[in-house]
């Protein structure tokens, strides 16, 4: 490594340090076996459909919801996880959540532990759904339960739904490649998931999996322009479906390993820069997955891919030339105002995965003169994980449960309300609103593992329940942050 190289090293992970000591004024030790924990708990506050009984379903606030949806279309959707503070199922983004979830276990597994089973329990109970979808009805593929405009309008338990649970799907007519896409990707991680533990279940999510990316294949479209104000502006795909083909095509590949998809990645090329990556766009995490094999098996086919990968990390990182991310006086990355830490999570997890790989070869990269180390990836990822749990300057958790101080009137719906045990009577479409909704006092549900939208650029948190985009939770937000928690809970003990 050339002087000037060293210097610029040397400057970085001083600039690493200084950064995170000056702009948090605040120390911690987080427990992150315990916030591993949590976050994988959150997803039984999520479920739809018949609940499991005993140690199976912890969070004993939430029963059975949505047991009729699909009923209109003749077909059994029922299951799955509701997206975030609403009652309504949308697929692409918890077609997303299933594949961070699948990337996480896959990565990290080994780091987990006794969470190994419930992070396998969290996927399962969306690829049994995403299953149905899927296989139900040839040449179909159902995309989400419950009309968004109309469950918008009322603060209900799921419990308690008498909102009309529309069906919606994409088919050759009505294409829909980057929902389709997304769910490829999410039924072919998980088949590697449960490759060694249940290999029937494996092979019958990697099968489907490659049926459904030959859909998203084979026709091609936006599920936003098939299915409008049913997804817009809620999950509209903004980034178009490249990214999806992209990543669902990379996730096939690293299932089946067959040339097929290769070549299908080639037609598409490393061309799309980004410095976001999130339940829409996929590019960022397409890259450094096709990257691994670059770095891990040294083939020269993946350069490119690897090549957007390490400028993906050249515009998140806040000392180099090419940086385009903010960073809060807190030392939090920022990228958007509504629900920031989906985007912080999401990227975190492509930063110690990143890392990973990279300090398995021993490798560096440069940003400008700027030589950037694995170690250096891992400061700042260990960073945003730290300032989720407490190290910040309001010294609040940003996850529900955690630590001494967390939000307590979170934007979602079952929390909000008394569950069916202390309030059995039914509460309609508007029965929340007064006195739950508008009320001041906590929520009396508490969500644990929850991660909110999270502070606004001053590192300020109302803690607002009607605040959704700072205070509502959602599934791909913790979707993303398992696998950095498990790979910190196997590297820092407390």
């Amino acid at each position: 490594m050339a002087m000037r190289s060293r210097g610029a090293l040397l400057s970085l992970l001083i600039f690493l340090s200084v950064f995170v000591l000056n702009t948090v004024q605040v120390q911690g030790n987080p427990n992150y076996r315990d916030a591993l924990a949590k976050s994988i708990l959150f997803f039984q506050g999520q479920r739809s459909g018949r609940l499991p009984s005993g140690a199976a379903q912890q969070m004993t606030w939430r029963s059975n919801s949505g047991l009729s949806d699909g009923l209109q279309s003749h077909v059994d959707l029922t299951g799955g996880y509701y997206d975030a503070g609403d009652n309504v199922k949308f697929n692409f983004p918890m077609a997303f959540t299933t594949t961070m979830l699948s990337w996480g276990t896959l990565e990290y597994g080994k780091r987990m532990g006794p969470q190994l089973s419930d992070a396998r329990a969290a996927i399962r109970w969306a690829t049994d759904y995403l299953l149905k979808c899927a296989r139900v009805t040839p040449g179909r593929l159902y995309v989400g339960v419950g009309d968004p405009n109309v469950d918008h309008k009322c603060w209900e338990r799921p419990e308690d739904m008498d909102t009309v649970r529309s069906v919606y799907s994409v088919s050759q007519s009505n294409p829909g490649s980057d929902v389709a896409g997304e769910t490829a990707a999410a039924l072919a991680a998980a088949s590697m998931v449960f490759r060694k533990v249940d290999p029937k279940y494996s092979k019958l999510l990697l099968s489907t999996a490659k049926e459904v990316m030959q859909f998203a294949m084979r026709y091609q479209g936006s599920y936003s322009d098939s299915l409008g104000s049913a997804v817009c502006p809620f999950y509209c795909s903004y980034s178009g479906y490249k990214d999806e083909l992209l990543w669902g095509a990379a996730w096939l590949l690293r299932a089946t390993n067959d040339i097929y998809y290769f070549n299908f990645l080639k037609s598409l090329g490393a061309s799309d820069s980004t410095d976001i990556f999130s339940w829409d766009n996929k590019f960022a995490g397409a890259y450094v997955l096709l990257s691994r094999r670059a770095l891990l098996s040294n083939d020269n086919n993946f350069e490119p891919f690897r090549q957007e990968a390490e400028q993906f990390m050249c515009r998140i990182f806040p000392n180099s030339p090419s940086s385009s991310t903010q960073y809060t006086q807190g030392g939090l990355m920022y990228k958007l105002p509504g629900s920031n830490l989906q985007y912080v999570t999401s990227i975190t997890f492509l930063l110690t995965t990143y890392s990973k790989y990279m300090a398995a070869r021993k490798q560096t990269f440069n940003c400008g003169s700027l030589v950037v180390t694995p170690r250096a990836l891992k400061i700042l990822a260990k960073q945003q994980v730290d300032y989720i749990l407490g190290v910040n300057p309001l010294k609040m958790s940003y996850m529900v449960g955690y630590g001494p101080y967390f939000p307590k009137r979170i934007h979602h719906r079952g929390s909000s309300l008394p569950s069916k045990a202390s309030h059995p009577q039914n509460m309609g479409c508007d029965g929340g609103f007064q006195p739950f909704f508008y009320s001041a006092n906590p929520n009396p549900n508490i969500l644990v593992g929850a991660i909110v939208g999270g502070p606004n650029q001053n590192d300020g948190f109302p803690d607002d329940r009607s605040d959704y985009s700072h205070s509502e939770p959602a599934t791909y937000i913790n979707g993303a942050i398992v696998g950095p928690l498990a790979y910190f809970a196997g590297s820092y003990r407390s």
